[in-house]
């Protein structure tokens, strides 16, 4: 298993990684690299590189609108780089071939939530009854406050 792979995690011969129906990240997008993973794992932790690092150049990719760009750079935070590609680590496993599923899961995952467009908030005015309460409530604290000075001698 030399060299880079490149595909979705239905097997390493496809061109795309599907996200949606009508969203797919063509390959060249993507580029993984294997790392030598951390913790424990004997003797094959220090021979064998399983960790994968899976770098997806999200900025450049004309697969993505616009704003799905902006909400996709906000949910992957530290992970998006100055060049505005998302990179994407995982050495969870034994196995270089499990890694790199759970790694390219991880990004389709991250996409379809940046799919997801923020419901518009609509203003609505306080109802008479909590406006009612607000200044009774602050009333009261007022009547408290003004109890507290000092008590003038008659």
């Amino acid at each position: 298993m030399g060299g880079l792979f490149h595909g979705t995690s239905r097997g390493y011969g496809h061109a795309m990684l599907y996200v949606t129906n009508d969203i797919a990240i063509q390959d060249w997008e993507l580029s993984e690299s294997f790392i030598r993973a951390s913790g424990p794992g004997g003797q094959n932790v220090n021979k064998v590189s399983s960790a994968v690092e899976l770098r997806f150049e999200a900025a450049r990719s004309p697969s993505l609108p616009a704003p799905v760009k902006a909400r996709l750079k906000r949910l992957a935070g530290r992970r998006w780089t100055n060049e505005g590609a998302i990179v994407l680590q995982c050495d969870e496993t034994r196995s270089q071939a499990r890694n790199r599923e759970i790694v390219r899961e991880r990004l389709v995952e991250l996409i379809a939530r940046a799919l997801i467009a923020p419901k518009r908030r609509i203003a609505t005015k306080p109802t008479k009854g909590s406006v009612r309460r607000r200044l009774d409530a602050k009333k009261a604290r007022g009547e408290i406050k003004s109890l507290r000075g000092k008590i003038a001698d008659e």
